[in-house]
């Protein structure tokens, strides 16, 4: 039957994996045009890149619990283009606009299950997002979410956001299967 929910949800993830490919193709071409820099062994390198994000991660979890227009705007890339769980497409002029306006209000924001990956000066980062809120029309936003954020190291050496895609689980139980395990 057309529009089952077998259907829904197999488009659901067939669509996540094509977005997830793409990310990866992209970061792989990105690994392959820019040589490592000299002077630190990878390892440390890499373990050094982890903590910087793990703490960017944090950054930007804190300026969307405080509505912090400041510390969002350095983290976000000038091209930097959102997908939003609703399909929004943002830029970061839309996003510091929307953070500002207080549309959505989150006062619980719960972030596990996160993932970092490298690829040369790229950083692709997922995770699980339970959120607590609220948005202008006083609907509850409150649920969980996978979202995957990409972050690059720019020409100052600052890693930089410049993509982020947010979808919302709405079935129960459908947690662990999909790309990320």
């Amino acid at each position: 039957m057309p529009g089952s929910k077998t259907e829904r949800l197999r488009a659901f993830y067939t669509h996540h994996l094509k977005v997830q490919w793409a990310i990866a193709v992209a970061a792989a071409l990105a690994m392959c045009a820019i040589p490592f820099s000299a002077g630190m062994p990878l390892g440390q390198k890499h373990e050094s890149n982890h903590r910087e994000i793990d703490q960017l991660e944090d950054d930007w979890r804190n300026a969307v619990l405080n509505s912090d227009i400041k510390a969002m705007s350095a983290l976000l890339a000038d091209d930097y283009i959102g997908i939003t769980a609703s399909g929004t497409i943002e830029n970061k002029d839309q996003t510091l606009a929307r953070l500002r306006s207080n549309v959505v209000h989150l006062t619980s924001l719960t972030i596990s299950e996160r993932k970092v990956r490298f690829y040369g000066k790229t950083a692709v980062v997922t995770s699980l997002a339970n959120v607590q809120g609220t948005n202008a029309a006083a609907d509850q936003v409150s649920g969980s979410y996978w979202y995957t954020r990409v972050y690059v190291r720019n020409d100052q050496g600052r890693w930089k956001i410049v993509s982020f895609e947010a979808s919302r689980i709405r079935e129960p139980g459908l947690r662990h299967k999909g790309a990320f395990h």
